[in-house]
């Protein structure tokens, strides 16, 4: 009798659904891995922040805490790195993280993945599957108005700074120019938008040039890859 063998699936990006997970229970996560796949979102995707990026580290920090905002800058790189998607160790991920191989759900690395779907920053899909956010969305009023004082008025500060004003149009025109040629000599986005933050231009218009540039770079070595 002849065997046919069943191809395995490939991972690809999920839309947004309602999760399978009743809210306020977590879901019961697999014991070694999970298999990481991007939380498609074209609002937030389009106007939310890199995990990695000034924003998160100034505003969302104080919401999130370290050990959450650490694991998510460490799944948005994988997700960077694999579009489509990727296995996540979790023993492995926790200890790099500096967060032990203790389990449990009251084990630091579970806390810090709960609160992610707390926040709805990923969430369960079943069958060890977890779609995370490639970008987080700007903090709400309320987020803000929980933030210290400091941060809640360095929060308006980069508000106002995001809008358009006299030489706007240019700045931005310059930022993304000097952005691409950072990428384009091997720069990382974190070191692209620090060097944007030395050469004065305002944490909004940075990160702004650094997305862009990185898209713009991303797609020209597609193509030269064909």
């Amino acid at each position: 009798m002849d065997q046919t063998t069943t191809p395995t699936p490939t991972p690809g990006p999920v839309e947004p659904t309602a999760p399978r997970t009743l809210p306020g229970r977590p879901a019961p996560a697999p014991v070694d891995h999970l298999l990481v796949r991007p939380w498609i979102d074209p609002v937030v995707d389009q106007v939310g922040h890199d995990p990695r990026s000034t924003y998160v580290e100034r505003f969302w920090l104080a919401t999130l805490g370290p050990s959450t905002t650490w694991l998510l800058r460490r799944l948005a790189a994988g997700l960077e790195a694999e579009p489509e998607g990727f296995t996540l160790d979790l023993d492995a991920t926790a200890r790099a993280l500096g967060l032990g191989s203790r389990r449990g759900a009251n084990a630091p690395f579970a806390r810090a993945l709960e609160r992610s779907r707390q926040f709805r920053l990923a969430r369960d899909l079943g069958d060890g599957v977890l779609a995370v956010r490639r970008k987080l969305p700007p903090l709400s009023r309320h987020q803000v108005a929980r933030l210290p004082l400091d941060l809640q008025a360095a929060h308006q500060q980069w508000l106002e700074g995001a809008l358009p004003g006299p030489g706007t149009d240019e700045q931005r025109r310059r930022a993304r120019r000097l952005a691409l040629s950072l990428a384009e000599l091997g720069e990382d986005r974190e070191g692209a938008e620090r060097q944007l933050h030395q050469w004065r231009f305002h944490p909004a218009m940075a990160h702004e040039a650094v997305a862009w540039a990185w898209d713009r770079h991303r797609v020209a070595a597609k193509a030269a890859a064909r």
